[in-house]
């Protein structure tokens, strides 16, 4: 009975180990691409503002291929937004943003500005949104190379 339980639970574990690796590092190996990282936000940003002028367009029509495509792109929308967050979160915030940056206040701000404008491009289908979020984006990169 244990080993049953054991072997169903590993191929799990090893799922969700193998799931973790695909993220960048916590620990101090010195291979940082800060340029990578923005250039990947500027690409998710593209998407979602892709994504929101296609969910424009599909929402008024009313055949099953239209819905499902609909469907596809606020999924797509969603993901990409999410992304930009977790690259802010667990990349800069955690990693690269240090607080004896002396724009340390500045760099916070920025950060938590691409954070908020990408929840706001989840909650809407606004060009101005995803414009914005372009703009957080660029922003917080003049900022973060100032340091």
């Amino acid at each position: 009975m244990m080993k049953t339980k054991i072997a169903l639970l590993l191929p799990l574990l090893t799922l969700f180990s193998f799931q973790q690796s695909f993220g960048h590092c916590q620990v101090p190996c010195g291979v940082y691409t800060d340029d990578l990282r923005f250039e990947q936000m500027l690409e998710d940003q593209t998407t979602i503002e892709k994504a929101s002028k296609l969910i424009q367009e599909l929402s008024g029509k009313g055949d099953a291929q239209s819905h499902n495509q609909l469907a596809r792109w606020v999924s797509t929308k969603e993901s990409h937004a999410a992304k930009i967050q977790k690259i802010v979160c667990d990349y800069f915030l955690i990693q690269r943003i240090k607080s004896s940056s002396p724009h340390y206040g500045k760099l916070l701000s920025s950060a938590h500005e691409v954070l908020v404008i990408a929840m706001k491009c989840k909650q809407s289908v606004d060009g101005e949104a995803a414009q914005a979020l372009k703009n957080a984006i660029n922003n917080l990169r003049k900022v973060y190379n100032k340091k």
